[in-house]
């Protein structure tokens, strides 16, 4: 497993959000991106079969809404500590941190799950 600060974690983590392209970060209003040490046990039920659970979106996807937008944020979140242990350099985790935080862009967009893998973010 690579070491990585929380801090440089997160500057890699906002790093991987200014690559996204531009009229997708502007879609992305009232939601909320962070970075979490781990996934709360509640959070583990949305990991695949044996999977590690590397991000989460939480929200109403665009597709999906009605009327009002919602008053909370969405949120998009990476957890920092199953990405390390799935990396062993540092190349590999600023590749995991892009992909998973578009994995879960996508979702917010609207994607599924077969849509993100046939685009190469699943």
């Amino acid at each position: 497993m690579i070491q990585l600060s929380s801090s440089e974690f997160s500057r890699l983590a906002l790093r991987a959000y200014g690559q996204l392209p531009l009229n997708v970060r502007e879609s992305l209003q009232n939601v909320d991106v962070a970075v979490e040490e781990w996934p709360a046990p509640e959070d583990l039920e949305f990991a695949e079969e044996g999977g590690t659970l590397l991000g989460l979106y939480m929200g109403v996807p665009l597709p999906e809404r009605q009327g009002e937008p919602p008053i909370l944020p969405d949120r998009i979140v990476l957890f920092r500590q199953p990405i390390l242990r799935s990396c062993t350099t540092q190349t590999e985790v600023v590749r995991e941190i892009r992909v998973t935080l578009w994995h879960e862009v996508g979702h917010y967009l609207g994607l599924d799950e077969a849509d993100l893998h046939r685009l190469g973010y699943g």
